[in-house]
């Protein structure tokens, strides 16, 4: 494998595992750490980790280690903020054309679902960017990509507290049912008001745990 291979390696590993909070928003790493877990040397390491800290997920503090950033108020209010302007717009653009039979395959998977949270999660996940995906827009959905993998770092961090921010099975089924009937008004309506649920609902959690640390609330 040449450098450029495994440099790219350790940048997909690492980089999924920040934002997957294998490696714990607020807590301290090292390259000998990460060197030693992947199996690399430290020079692919290092390399990665100077890509993933332009992305945010961490801060390099020389002589210190790696800061794996936390999830802050601010940061929830901003992906909510994009979430409630984008999605609306991508799924009037996507309702037309996106395929029934997977949109029935959501469905399905929703009904039959069990209460279980990563896997629940990830289905939440996969159906909000099916839905993106299918504007047909490579900007949108680059873009969107890029706050779904900051999104994921909200919901996990709340939920490696044993905290479950918002069960919105019924909201996607609603989703779904809507734009199986090709009604791109009700369905943009409700894809708006289930994202202001999932909004307060993490803002409540996010708030509260600011507060609990007696950190300074944010405006």
């Amino acid at each position: 494998m040449t450098n450029r291979d495994l440099k790219n390696l350790a940048y997909d590993i690492l980089r999924d595992r920040f934002i997957n909070c294998v490696y714990r928003p607020g807590t301290m790493l090292n390259e000998a750490q990460l060197s030693a877990e992947l199996g690399f040397s430290r020079t692919p390491i290092r390399q990665a980790l100077t890509r993933i800290e332009q992305e945010g997920f961490i801060k390099i503090l020389p002589k210190k280690g790696i800061y794996v950033t936390d999830v802050s108020l601010n940061d929830v209010r901003q992906i909510f903020q994009v979430r409630l302007e984008i999605e609306p717009l991508a799924l009037r653009m996507a309702c037309p054309t996106l395929p029934l039979e997977e949109l029935e395959a959501y469905r399905s998977k929703f009904l039959g679902k069990e209460a279980e949270v990563r896997a629940d999660f990830r289905l939440d996940m996969a159906m909000h960017l099916f839905i993106i995906e299918g504007c047909g827009n490579r900007f949108i959905v680059d873009m969107m990509r890029k706050v779904f993998d900051e999104n994921t770092r909200v919901i996990i961090s709340s939920r490696q507290g044993e905290v479950k921010l918002h069960d919105a099975c019924k909201e996607h089924l609603e989703i779904l049912d809507l734009l199986v009937e090709r009604d791109t008004d009700k369905a943009e309506e409700a894809m708006r008001s289930h994202i202001q649920n999932c909004k307060r609902a993490a803002l409540d959690f996010f708030y509260n745990v600011q507060a609990y640390r007696g950190r300074p609330l944010e405006a």
